[in-house]
């Protein structure tokens, strides 16, 4: 596990999503570091549309890699109001550079205390095991 980073300016999801403050009161989305090496070689991404509506734990779309497909879930309650086009042409991003270049999308949150009561580093590396 120690190969592995967790960064710790994010907030994690037991569903190994992180999640970034932005300085305009939206958040950027991911995978984590763990979900990607579990998940192999990312080959396509689907994600959510500008402007949908997401809700805590609703599947919003799928990363589908040489082992499997797995569903993306929304971290929080809001809006999409970015998502990664250059996942469309190089999905591999997720792999390379899960906390950068490899982002989901951006949502402006319905409630932004909800993001602070997402697990910090230490909880989301606790429960991994």
């Amino acid at each position: 596990m120690s190969e592995l980073e967790y960064p710790q300016d994010l907030r994690y999801t037991a569903e190994h999503e992180w999640v970034r403050s932005g300085e305009d009161g939206t958040v950027r989305i991911g995978i984590t570091a763990f979900a990607q090496d579990a998940l192999g070689d990312v080959v396509y991404v689907s994600l959510p549309t500008v402007g949908d509506t997401v809700a805590t734990g609703d599947a919003c779309g799928e990363v589908e890699s040489t082992k499997s497909v797995s569903d993306l879930y929304a971290p929080l309650d809001g809006e999409v109001t970015a998502v990664n086009q250059a996942l469309d042409a190089t999905p591999e991003l997720v792999n390379t550079d899960p906390y950068g270049e490899g982002w989901m999308y951006e949502l402006r949150p319905s409630d932004e205390a909800a993001v602070a009561a997402l697990m910090d580093p230490a909880a989301y590396q606790a429960q991994l095991g």
